[in-house]
Formats: structure tokens, sequence, C-alpha cells
């Protein structure tokens, strides 16, 4: 049964999720298009991470964050993909409510670990290339740590406030959320109250503890480029861009598909190309990650090429 009966009100047990529509043949290609990225995506972040923790010229602050960053889209992509093979697989779109917030929970966790982990790799970018004489001795072990560790219990806070506003929700009335998984924006339009009060309240919350790294980012991003600009050689400046340029590319993904995520208006059109959109920052970036940071970092290559002789 998808419902209780509690008095004249009908509270609902699980969700279905229309993701992509029923299309038998669009199911069968979305299945192999998934399962490959599912594939290439954990083979090429746990890669990453080994290669960091094998090569010690990869024992760097940069190298850290990037070994946390790669472990985080493994789980992000754990997160989400699973669930949706097995849905593409059976066909079955179901989902418990439990179930369901459980997932809004770790996307939202990770998400926003994400972001205070790319703020870490900004300000790590900006110490070397702006206060490069300091660079030792500001962005220490014990530092590197404390930035890790502060990024995932964050994130962590985050979507503990949020999940934990969302679990005083009723739900009923229709129980179908039109995207490929479970996220907060999407089941509170299901809450059977007047939504705009909740969504105001979780909007504050998560603007709060998510818009200071991406102004942290921002902000560090605006000195960098400042300073490579005032570097005289040409080859002075490209040198110095290019020990950042894989992470700009990287930010500039996740927060740029994010934004149109969650700024775009509510109209029907614009629903099914927020369902595109998501795609990017919680299937297509992850993949992304290890080809942008290995294909464009000498480093990394020279010690894949190590690890591969």
């Amino acid at each position: 049964m998808a419902d209780k009966e509690l008095g004249n009100q009908t509270f609902l047990t699980e969700f279905i999720l229309l993701g992509f529509g029923a299309s038998p043949k669009l199911q069968i290609l979305l299945l192999l298009l998934f399962l490959v990225i599912y594939i290439v995506t954990m083979a090429g972040n746990i890669l990453i991470m080994a290669v960091v923790v094998a090569d010690q010229h990869l024992h760097t602050p940069m190298y850290f964050f990037l070994g946390n960053l790669s472990c985080l889209e493994t789980c992000y992509t754990s997160t989400v993909l699973p669930s949706m093979l097995a849905s593409l697989l059976t066909g079955d779109r179901t989902i418990s409510v439990g179930g369901c917030i459980t997932q809004c929970y770790f996307v939202g966790f990770l998400a926003a670990t994400g972001c205070y982990l790319l703020a870490a790799m900004s300000y790590d970018r900006y110490l070397a290339i702006c206060k490069p004489l300091h660079y030792t001795t500001l962005m220490n072990g014990r530092f590197c740590l404390q930035l890790a560790a502060g990024s995932w219990v964050s994130g962590l806070l985050a979507s503990s406030i949020v999940a934990g506003m969302v679990l005083q929700l009723t739900f009923c009335g229709p129980n179908e959320i039109d995207h490929f998984f479970c996220e907060f924006k999407q089941i509170i339009n299901l809450y059977h109250n007047d939504i705009y009060q909740v969504e105001f309240l979780i909007t504050i919350v998560a603007a709060l503890l998510t818009l200071p790294p991406f102004a942290l980012t921002v902000t560090s991003y605006i000195c960098i480029i400042c300073t490579v600009l005032r570097i005289p050689s040409t080859t002075g400046r490209q040198k110095a861009f290019s020990t950042c340029s894989s992470h700009l590319i990287v930010v500039t993904i996740f927060y740029g598909t994010l934004s149109i995520v969650y700024l775009l208006p509510k109209t029907k059109t614009l629903r099914d190309l927020s369902k595109v959109f998501s795609l990017f920052y919680t299937i297509l970036t992850p993949m992304a990650n290890p080809f942008i940071y290995s294909l464009r970092n000498k480093e990394v290559k020279e010690a894949l090429k190590k690890k591969c002789q």
C-alpha cells in the first residue's frame, strides 16, 4: 500500500520517481549508459585516490584535497546511480518515504561537503599563488586535516538541519516526484500544507551554511586572477594559472549547473531542463573530475605512468 489513512487524511508511505519516462527502449538505453558512467566514475576516482596515497610526490595539500574530493565523488555517485540502475532494470520506480528522505540527506550532505572542499582547494591555490613565501608554513599538515575535517562536518551539519526540518512534515496527496532521484526541493512540494514558509526557512538555512564556501571560492579566484595578471612574463602567467586551471573548470561546472537547477522558474519545460542539468552535478561531474585533473596535470600523469609501468 502506498499510503495510510488517519482520520480524513491519507498520508503517503512511498513516492514514485518518474525519472526520464517509461519508454522500454529508452529505459534500456539509459540503463546501459548509466551503467558505463557508474563504472567509469568509480574506476577513475578510486584510481585517483590510490595514486595520491601511493605516490610520495603527491603527498601535498593540493593532492590531499583532491583525494578527499575523489572520495566524495565516489560516495556521491553511489548515492544516486545504484538505485536508479535498479529502477531501470526492474521497472519499479517506487521508493519509501524513509528511503527517499535518506537519499535526500546523503545527497545534501555530499553536495554541501563538496562546496566546502572546493572552497578549501581554492584557498590552497590562493596561498600557493598569492602568498608563495608563506605557503608551506600556512598550509601545513595539521591545517589541511582541519580544513578537510571541517568540510565533512559542515556538510553533515547542513544536511542534518535541513533533514530535521523535512522530517517534521507530513506528506499526503500526489506521490509522484518528477525527477530521477530524491532531493529536498522535490519532496517539499508534496507537503500538504502551505509550502512557501517551509521553503523559505530551508532556503535561509541552506544559504547560511553554503554561501560562505562559495564566497571564499569566488574571493580566492579574484585574488588569484589579480596576482596572475601582475606577473610580467607570459610564461610566468601561464605557469601560475596552470596550477589552478583544472580546479577552476571543476568549480565552474559544479556551481554553474547547480545555480541553473535551483534558480530556474518552475515551469513544465524548464523542469525537464532542470533534470538534464541535474545530471551534470550528480553524475557527469563526478565522472569528468578524474579526467580533468589527470589530463591537465603533469604530476598526476607522471604518477599514473609510473604505476602503469
